[in-house]
């Protein structure tokens, strides 16, 4: 490239976007393009560089070598370009602009209605994207710059890549239904304003829990390694108002965090239980690439957040 020539931008896209679909035609319908224009468009760069940047197999366009390493510096570029106009529209004082969200699916129903009317009040002339799924998709969205910021329970293990904003600590606790006979067994616990059960005391009960890709599962499941404790009678669901629904019903009990409990659009009784030495408290985080620049709007966002959790 000679000092005359400015970034392609829309080239990076393009690599991108086939790199994700590997597919020419798929890319091609998500670009709003030709199939034929963006296939010779391809050649036409590989081409330029000297280097093929994709192996097909058939329909499908793999990466090669020399494409992962494109990507992944296109990736960058991206990245950076994205930061710098939110960093322009800041000094020019400019509240317009898109901000993009990610949240997992259980926290949605009720973190939207608290935090999007206060942030539309704050910055009507943003527009907000919203993304939903598990914490893991979420962190690929995160990383591929779909997205400014993901919310979710912290997940122990750090990405190298991402950082993470403390917002609020959240205890994990076991749910059952009201005048459940677990709550003979329980005893008070001063870490907690929740009175303590053993987890060991579930074994007899069914169990219900969430799926695997869900980091309410996964916590637990490791909870439950660490402990040695095995289930034999579980029921999985995603979705955690069936749940408390069930719960409620006395089907079953469950594992919940206490930050639900205060958002709970089903007012049916539960009764909750701390458990753990001497309770069990997770982080909820909101999530950002390292060294990503934050305009007014993301960081106003995430403050909303925070006082809503």
């Amino acid at each position: 490239m000679n000092g005359d020539e400015q970034v392609d931008f829309r080239t990076l896209n393009y690599v991108i976007a086939i790199a994700k679909h590997q597919n020419i035609t798929k890319a091609a319908e998500t670009l709003y393009v030709g199939q034929p224009t963006l296939s010779k468009f391809l050649m036409t760069l590989e081409q330029d560089l000297g280097v093929k940047l994709f192996r097909r197999l058939g329909n499908k366009y793999m990466l090669t070598y020399a494409g992962e390493r494109y990507v992944e510096k296109a990736a960058q570029i991206l990245s950076l370009k994205n930061d710098l106009d939110a960093e322009m529209a800041d000094i020019l004082k400019q509240d317009v602009g898109v901000l993009n969200v990610a949240f997992a699916n259980m926290r949605c129903s009720y973190m939207l209605p608290a935090t999007l009317p206060a942030f539309r009040a704050r910055h009507p002339n943003v527009k907000v994207n919203v993304f939903e799924g598990t914490s893991d998709q979420n962190d690929r969205r995160l990383l591929e710059g779909q997205v400014d910021v993901a919310f979710y329970t912290y997940p122990g293990e750090e990405n190298p890549l991402i950082e993470y904003h403390t917002l609020a600590s959240e205890e994990l606790l076991i749910c059952t239904c009201r005048d459940h006979p677990l709550a003979a067994k329980a005893v008070s616990n001063g870490h907690s304003p929740y009175p303590k059960l053993e987890l060991n005391m579930l074994k007899d009960e069914l169990v219900l829990l969430m799926r695997p890709e869900q980091r309410t599962r996964q916590i637990v499941d490791s909870i439950l390694h660490e402990n040695r404790i095995h289930f034999d009678n579980i029921l999985y669901t995603s979705n955690i108002q069936a749940i408390m629904g069930l719960v409620s019903s006395g089907y079953g009990v469950s594992f919940v965090f206490d930050s639900h409990l205060r958002h709970r659009i089903d007012e049916t009784p539960i009764d909750c239980y701390s458990f753990g030495n001497p309770c069990t408290r997770y982080d909820f985080v909101a999530a950002t690439r390292k060294r990503s620049y934050l305009s007014r709007y993301v960081e106003d966002f995430i403050e909303i957040v925070r006082q809503a959790v």
